[in-house]
């Protein structure tokens, strides 16, 4: 308990707020670096997912990858991708995390477009519009929040894993980590875990608020409306409609 009040007590420190490695410098250098990964990632992806999603094709390949990518240690690859370039900066870390955000970025994209009722597209079709038409118009607003869940999950492993990729000299908040462990200053090392947790609950809100602004407003009136006509109290016997007594048999 007490170790856990002076990690507050680090945080809350004015002097901890200041200078170049202050706590607004390495929150900032931490949301970069995770935003830069989840763009690249998400440039990578989402155009492949889409391409699955729309066409059923490479499913299987897509997910066999997926999963390759997964069992990937992120730690060992940051390292060695380090030792074979002879590159301490912010590209091998960038590199190994954008490979981790890939696999959750392209489920959500393949399996939101998958998603879909064939029957819509098929009237799409029928209407007569294009393929690109129907990816846009139709498949991509219909499957928004579930491409949205896909960045949501990339998002949460991004902002965790560049807390060790400190293990190089870049910035961000595992610096304190990294750097409180050298000198054995604890709440330090507390403080930046606590900034860590912080940082990925906020990330975490901001999509899950995204998440659901994005739901499209014909298929949120439709399930409130299948709720609403539901009847608790109706029989589950089988019922006459025009008995005198209007009850079940």
């Amino acid at each position: 308990m007490t170790d856990i009040l002076a990690a507050f007590a680090w945080v809350f420190d004015p002097t901890n707020w200041a200078g170049p490695g202050g706590i607004p410098v390495r929150l900032g250098e931490h949301v970069w670096y995770s935003l830069l990964t989840l763009i690249l990632a998400a440039v990578i992806a989402l155009p492949i997912g889409f391409a699955i999603g729309h066409t059923g094709r490479f499913r299987g390949l897509a997910v066999g990858i997926s999963g390759a990518l997964r069992a990937i240690p992120t730690l060992g690859l940051v390292v060695y991708l380090a030792l074979i370039t002879l590159n301490l900066s912010i590209i091998p870390p960038l590199i190994a995390l954008t490979i981790l955000a890939i696999p959750p970025v392209l489920a959500g994209a393949y399996s939101g477009l998958e998603s879909v009722d064939r029957r819509t597209i098929d009237a799409a079709r029928a209407m007569g519009m294009t393929e690109l038409q129907i990816l846009f118009k139709v498949e991509l607003p219909l499957s928004l929040p579930l491409i949205i869940g896909g960045l949501r999950s990339a998002a949460l492993q991004v902002v965790a894993t560049w807390t060790v990729a400190a293990i190089l000299p870049v910035g961000g908040l595992g610096r304190y980590l990294f750097d409180g462990l050298a000198v054995q200053k604890y709440d330090e090392m507390l403080g930046g875990s606590i900034l860590v947790i912080a940082l990925a609950l906020v990330t975490d809100g901001v999509f899950a608020i995204v998440q659901r602004l994005v739901v499209p407003r014909g298929v949120a009136a439709g399930k409130v409306q299948d709720v609403r006509t539901k009847d608790p109290w109706r029989p589950l016997g089988p019922s006459v409609p025009n008995h005198p007594l209007g009850t079940s048999l």
